[in-house]
This record gives structure tokens, sequence and C-alpha cells, in this order.
């Protein structure tokens, strides 16, 4: 590809009223209208003084950005121009919004988590989100697990004006945020819960509240009947997390801390216990119909918080992976042999019905529980690359808009095209919502004309139809 004329004979001029650079939010942004996000907004969200005046327009403005690409309060901006104006009304300054972000306390963001869960709800209504239609019989077929991933991740800040920046496990200076995605067998992860907190601030530190959300929340969307298993790693094995997990009717998979307790267990293991497993470099031997691996697994009854009193012991099962200990030979000339000095182990605890997931299946599901950090990157990628606001509270706020702007990106992408369900925001955002389009009208009626020949063109027509008026059945 090169140019057609040399950059001597080419002019530019930014004079085009009719022109708008993300034609893609008319139908991502009446799929929010549907769904009642400002409704919900101006129902839920009491944001005092004039500031908090039109809320349900101020939200929707600032998802709306979000979804065209905008990671700071200044990018907002992208909102205003050229033919924006003619087919969204009210889409406000970014200095309006930002005002709007600082007036938020404490209680306003809850307000807006309950906003937040309420819109994922009426979404996974409208759409395939989740697998079909909540309520329906096939939502809660199948017998296997929805699987709901807690993890937390530092948000980088820079200057010394962020309130409650600091450093944390990471050694990073930000903020931490704690999120709980929520994918079943055939649908890529939703957001479901989410906390921003101190960046100094213990992973665990408030996870049994959020955990507690986020079970409520997938019940709701799931029904009852739907088995959930939620997956943790070892900075949440403790009482409050897994309690709060169970008190939801979930069962929990965590990876433990190799403790005493879960050492002795692990040495109590029987050797013929122990199952060879798929895993890295593996390889399947037709013959015998197992798999040639240097990893195994095994499990034995366990019971988590042995030490505290009855009522919140937790039995359960134990299940170890072990793979060889390159370091062996060196550790014992160092004078360190153990009782482990030939395996590394990597343990959890799980209350996972085994008549649903045996020994081997269930290390395999919690091994996958790393994908709730794919949902970070896109985070990280997407609206969450800057935390825009020196006030805290602004900026979890800011965290929670950047959970409805991905939660609906993803279900504006599962009515497009089955294939881009899964796909990450920056892919969406190329194919269906940065689309160029020429407003013109006509009659009362106005008319997008988007580039000819967009790779694209059929998926984006497809979510265009099924959220134009009249409106048809999105569930159907």
């Amino acid at each position: 590809m090169r140019l057609s004329h040399t950059l001597g004979r080419t002019s530019v001029a930014f004079d085009d009223p009719n022109l708008v650079s993300s034609g893609g939010l008319v139908p991502v942004l009446a799929l929010a209208d549907r769904a009642g996000l400002r409704d919900l907004a101006d129902e839920h969200l009491s944001v005092p003084a004039d500031k908090g005046a039109n809320a349900g327009l101020k939200v929707a403005s600032l998802v709306g950005g979000m979804v065209a690409g905008a990671d700071s309060i200044d990018d907002m901006a992208v909102l205003r121009h050229g033919g924006m104006s003619r087919v969204f009304a009210w889409a406000y300054a970014p200095s309006t919004l930002g005002s709007f972000l600082r007036s938020f306390a404490f209680g306003h963001v809850r307000q807006l988590d309950a906003i937040a869960s309420r819109f994922l709800i009426a979404l996974a209504g409208l759409t395939r989100l989740l697998g079909d239609p909540v309520g329906s019989a096939d939502a809660v077929s199948g017998g296997g697990y929805a699987l709901l991933d807690v993890d937390d991740t530092i948000i980088e800040v820079h200057g010394h004006a962020k309130q409650g920046a600091g450093f944390g496990y990471s050694k990073v200076r930000g903020l931490n945020a704690l999120l709980a995605t929520l994918a079943t067998a055939t649908t890529a992860p939703v957001i479901v819960a989410q906390r921003l907190r101190k960046g100094s601030t213990g992973s665990p530190r408030g996870a049994k509240r959020l955990v507690g959300d986020a079970v409520k929340t997938t019940r709701r969307l799931l029904g009852k009947s739907q088995p959930v298993l939620v997956r943790m790693d070892s900075a949440f094995y403790g009482r409050g997390a897994v309690h709060a997990a169970l008190a939801g009717g979930a069962a929990v998979s965590v990876t433990v801390r190799m403790n005493q307790a879960v050492k002795k267990a692990i040495a109590a293991i029987d050797q013929d216990a122990w199952t060879t497993i798929e895993y890295t470099d593996a390889v399947f031997d037709e013959i015998t119909g197992r798999w040639i691996s240097r990893a195994e697994v095994a499990e034995i009854r366990f019971v988590a918080f042995a030490s505290a009193k009855k009522s919140e012991r937790v039995p359960g099962r134990l299940v170890v992976r072990r793979i060889p200990d390159f370091n062996a030979e060196k550790k014992r000339a160092a004078g360190q042999g153990t009782l482990f000095d030939v395996w590394r182990f990597h343990g959890f605890f799980t209350t996972a019905d085994p008549a649903i997931l045996d020994t081997v299946a269930v290390d395999k599901t919690h091994r996958q529980h790393a994908i709730v950090e794919q949902v970070h990157a896109d985070l990280k990628d997407s609206a969450l690359a800057h935390l825009p606001s020196g006030v805290f509270t602004a900026n979890a706020a800011w965290l929670v808009l950047a959970v409805i702007a991905f939660n609906l990106t993803r279900a504006a992408s599962t009515i497009a095209a089955p294939d881009l369900a899964r796909a990450t925001t920056a892919t969406i955002r190329r194919q269906l919502i940065t689309v160029p389009a020429r407003v013109a009208s006509s009659a009362r009626r106005i008319t997008l004309h988007l580039p000819k020949s967009w790779p694209w063109e059929t998926a984006w027509t497809a979510l265009f139809d099924r959220v134009s008026d009249p409106p048809p059945a999105l569930a159907a």
C-alpha cells in the first residue's frame, strides 16, 4: 500500500458537520437503552446538587465514551464532533462529566454497583450473553459448573495526587481492583462484581463482601438450579471468602498455602493414588490410552480451617498436583533435603461434587482460573488504561463504568457474530464500533452511510437489525 498522491498534492480540512468516527455507537447505545441503563441510573443514583442532575444521561455518556475507546475524562470529547449531535442528544462535555464523577461518595459508588448488576441481568435477558436467555430450561441444563473467578490486579498510577495510591504486592504504585468474572462452558466471561481498593491493601480485604455479591448476581443470572464453582488463588484462602461462596450455594476451588496441615495430608496420600495427567509437553500414548507426562494428580479428604471453631470448618477435597523438582539434587547438596525433595506439589481445596468433576477434571478446571487475568488485561487495554481522577471515589465509579462498558461491548458482539463474542474489546471496537459514518437525512429519516466493502458489514448489520425500530424480540 502506498499513497496515491504525494502529500504536496493533498489537503486536509476538518469541516464536515455530517461525519461521525464511531458509527457503531448507534446500535450499541440502542442496546444499552433497551436494557434500561439510563432509567436505572435515574432511579438508583442520588448524586447531590446540580452535579448529579440527569444522572442517566451522564452515565450513558461516560459508558458510550468508554465503548468508543476513551480511557480518560478528556477523551470523552470523542462524543462531541461532526454529526454526533444529529444521532445523539445530550453528549456532555468532559468537564461536566469530570465534575459528576468527583461528586461521588462511597455510597454513590455502591449505588452504581447495583446499577451494573441490574444492567448485566437485563443484558443477559435480551441477548445470549450467557447462553440461552435467563429463565429458559436450556440455560441450566448440562450439569456442568458455571465458573466464577475472583482475583485482583494493580492499576498503575503516576503522580502523588491520587488518593489511595500505594505500593502493593506487585511493588508497583497504583490502586487495587478486585473483580469477579462469570463464564460458562460455551460463553466468554462477563464481570459480575467489582471493587476498587487502596493500592497497599492485601488481596483478601473486602473479598467476603464481593464474593457474596458476585454469587447473588450469578444466581439471578443463571437460576438456582445451575451449579456454580468459585475459583480463587491462595491469597483468598480464608474463612471469609470461602464461607461467602458457600452461603450463596456455590462450591469453591481455592489454592491452599503449604502449611503443616496441608503437608501432612499430602504425605498421607497413597502412592498408588497418583494419576498421570495431560500437562505441559505431555504426549498421548494411543496403545495404552494414557498420557505420558511427568505430572500427576491425586486427592484426599480434607477439612479446611480445622483449627477454627466447628461451625467454621469446611469438609471437602484436597486435590494435589505434583511435578518433578529439578532442583532436588541441588537442595540435597545444600543440606535442604525434605519430604518434598523429589516433587513439587501444588494443592487446592475444593467442595466440587466428585460426581460432576473427578480428580483429573477438577484439577484441569482449577488450572484454568487464570482466565480472569485475561479480563484484567482487556480492561487495562481499554477504559482502565488510566484511573483519571485524583479523587478515590471518582476512580471507584470509573471502574464500575468500565465494567458496564465491558459487559455492554460483550453483549453487542454476542448479537453481531458468535465468533466475535470471545474477541478482545479492542477487536470488537475495531470491527463494530469505530466505523466511520456520514449522517444524511431525508423525509425526517436519518441514514448512516458507512464505508463500502467494510469487512465486517454482516456482523455490524446483524447488530443494527436486532436493536432497530420497531423493536424485535431480542431474546428470540
